[in-house]
């Protein structure tokens, strides 16, 4: 199937409060114009040198998500390009967002990442780790939480499904809570293989590359 042929069948089971984000790390830019032109404003890449580059040559309507692993001496070259930061995983990450969007005077959007699963090879705060991170947000003037994102494990759908219920539960006790800077608006969790799942336990935000562009290309860039 071609990009647009994927890519309507992906917003066919989508529902409308349900936000795509197409993840277009080593995608070409024509790659990218393929999706755009169906419609698809939100991209979401996990390389700062390569969203960055995106920014300066693409259609400057798009919405960039940063979805990847951010280190701190990273952070200042997505400030003013990144509509939301996916991956707000430690207190030093928060501290340096904070210092970087401060002296820009801009607000920094981001998603709290969850290591849902205890994977050792994801990124994420464990759940025992997220008030004292809630407690640091708190304090922030620049950092704005909008919502939480998980990436899982490898597993089969029932262990899918039991993570998801669980970042659901999270997210539904904070949203019920109130915070300074911290509005539970978006639950980012699922990929290609799994965001259907995602979606029926709750997700209103899912992250999907090979299932729109095809299998990745990692010689592209």
């Amino acid at each position: 199937m071609s990009i647009k042929e994927n890519i309507k069948k992906v917003n066919a089971y989508i529902p409308k409060d349900v936000k795509l984000v197409a993840v277009s790390k080593t995608r070409k830019l024509e790659e990218l114009e393929e999706v755009y032109s169906i419609g698809v404003r939100d991209f979401g890449e996990n390389k700062v040198q390569e969203l960055a580059e995106k920014y300066d040559n693409f259609h400057k309507d798009v919405k960039w998500h940063f979805i990847g692993h951010l280190q701190r001496n990273k952070v200042k070259y997505i400030v003013g390009k990144v509509s939301l930061i996916h991956s707000l995983d430690s207190i030093k990450l928060l501290e340096e967002i904070e210092k970087k969007y401060v002296a820009a005077g801009q607000v920094a959007d981001v998603l709290i990442q969850i290591n849902i699963g205890r994977d050792p090879n994801k990124s994420g705060v464990l759940l025992e780790e997220l008030d004292e991170l809630i407690n640091i947000c708190e304090k922030c003037n620049n950092v704005k939480v909008k919502g939480l994102m998980t990436i899982l494990p490898k597993g089969d759908e029932l262990s899918n499904r039991n993570y998801f219920r669980q970042m659901k539960e999270v997210y539904d006790d904070l949203y019920e809570k109130q915070y300074k800077n911290i509005r539970m608006k978006y639950l980012s969790m699922g990929m290609t293989g799994d965001y259907k799942i995602a979606i029926s336990e709750g997700a209103n935000m899912v992250r999907v590359g090979e299932g729109i562009f095809g299998k990745r290309i990692y010689n592209n860039i």
